[in-house]
């Protein structure tokens, strides 16, 4: 509690505090909803599974439209990616060097989840379980760093995104939605593949209305943050949703959900991006009252506190659902109540508390690893700079191929350490030589 204190009495009196509550509230939202929605049963071996229970509840559709906060924390990201590349230099760093604490930030948590998991997986394969169940396990929970994949493609390009925010202003995403709109009329028309490339060009629009938001605060064309502003984009946001949606081709739920014809999330759809510029506006109509209420010392704490641990509370959330699941098969006391039963209904609030009792000890265990997460040495002297930024790029790359890879790994496929080995390789080595280039000789100056 003195740490938290110490850290409230240092912000800056101009910070954006709404930004950080929106990164908690984003992903506190994310891990209560994968949790509610659980259902769990039994698959033909007789072994626990589990599946969403949205398909069973199409009354929830509309709901969707709340629980889907992933632009939120694509909003934010944006906005705080821009601070920090801003103070960065003014300290006279470079791009280089704000990337590989960026990295840091992301990886150190990411990397004790991975670590542990493949340790965990050896030891039961050693044990004699089956390479396929112990794929199985991995897979679910490692589901979150699909996330974090496609974050991860959209982080360096800030410095260039910034660049292009301060030439051509709100063009940029304008530009980017109506490059999701061409994938979504390429996956409608032919193949599913033809939508890729929304993963980047969708997150990255969302994140560029975070480097708008920034960018208000220096002169440049900016994102206008009126109450007025934050009304029309709110009201028009959701017309173009509801249009869409109704009289559009695009599906009324915002996550995924197996069979719709289109995927609203997967990757982002321009119906995800209307809905993203409705809550775009709420934010900016509520911004002021929320600002004042986060200069209260006591939320202003929470919200430091949550942030602390926030990425880890996001990446470990399933593997908690897996060791709760684990333990009741275990004893015989595993509910499997039918999605959109008086049970399954009944049994929500203590299986949810249950699992914030779980994920409580997980993040007490490997939280610090996260709240220890601090900035890099000085930036490299200019003749080196080159060979840092390449050996960099380089890194990033793998860490960002290791997490494709294992999310486009078959769950079935025999790992005997969960994990592809090429995948778990390259992240391996990617991670650890941005971490060598932080912290030793690469980035003294």
């Amino acid at each position: 509690m003195r740490r938290l204190r110490a850290l409230a009495e240092a912000t800056p009196a101009g910070r954006e505090r709404i930004v950080d509550l929106l990164r908690a509230l984003a992903i506190v939202m994310v891990v209560l909803g994968h949790w509610a929605v659980a259902t769990i049963g039994y698959d033909a071996a007789g072994r626990p599974t589990a599946r969403s229970a949205l398909p069973d509840l199409p009354w929830a559709y509309p709901l969707t439209w709340v629980a889907q906060v992933m632009p939120v924390f694509f909003l934010v990201g944006g906005f705080a990616n821009a601070a920090s590349l801003s103070a960065r230099r003014a300290r006279g760093g470079d791009a280089t060097g704000w990337l590989l604490d960026r990295a840091a930030r992301l990886l150190r948590p990411t990397t004790a989840l991975l670590v542990t998991l493949a340790a965990g997986a050896a030891v039961a394969s050693l044990a004699g379980a089956p390479a396929s169940l112990v794929r199985a396990v991995v897979y679910y929970a490692t589901i979150p760093l699909w996330f974090l994949a496609a974050y991860l493609l959209v982080v360096p390009l800030t410095p260039a995104m910034t660049a292009l925010h301060r030439r051509f202003g709100l063009a940029v995403p304008v530009g980017l939605a109506v490059l999701v709109a061409a994938g979504d009329l390429g996956r409608a028309l032919g193949p599913e593949g033809l939508a890729l490339p929304n993963y980047l060009f969708g997150w990255l629009a969302v994140h560029q209305l975070g480097i708008a938001w920034h960018e208000a605060r220096t002169g440049a064309p900016a994102l206008p943050l009126s109450r007025r502003a934050g009304a029309v984009l709110l009201a028009g946001g959701l017309g173009a949703t509801i249009l869409l949606t109704t009289v559009g081709p695009y599906p009324v739920v915002m996550l995924n959900v197996p069979g719709e014809r289109l995927d609203n999330a997967a990757p982002p759809s321009l119906a995800l991006l209307t809905l993203a510029t409705a809550q775009v506006g709420l934010i900016l109509l509520v911004h002021d009252p929320v600002e004042r209420w986060l200069h209260r010392t006591r939320p202003w704490l929470v919200v430091i506190a949550v942030n602390a641990v926030v990425l880890t509370v996001f990446l470990w959330h399933l593997t908690a659902a897996i060791l709760l699941v684990g333990a009741l098969d275990a004893v015989g006391r595993l509910p499997t109540p039918p999605a959109g039963s008086a049970a399954w209904y009944a049994g929500r609030l203590p299986w949810v508390l249950l699992l914030a009792v779980l994920l409580a000890v997980l993040v007490a265990v490997f939280g610090p690893i996260e709240a220890r997460t601090g900035r890099g040495r000085a930036d490299a002297r200019a003749g080196r700079a080159s060979v840092r930024t390449t050996l960099a790029v380089v890194a990033y790359v793998a860490v960002v191929y290791a997490l494709v890879a294992n999310a486009r790994t078959s769950r079935s496929a025999p790992e005997p350490l969960g994990l592809p080995v090429p995948a778990l390789v390259a992240y391996v080595a990617g991670a650890g030589t941005l971490r060598l280039l932080r912290t030793g000789s690469g980035s003294r100056g």
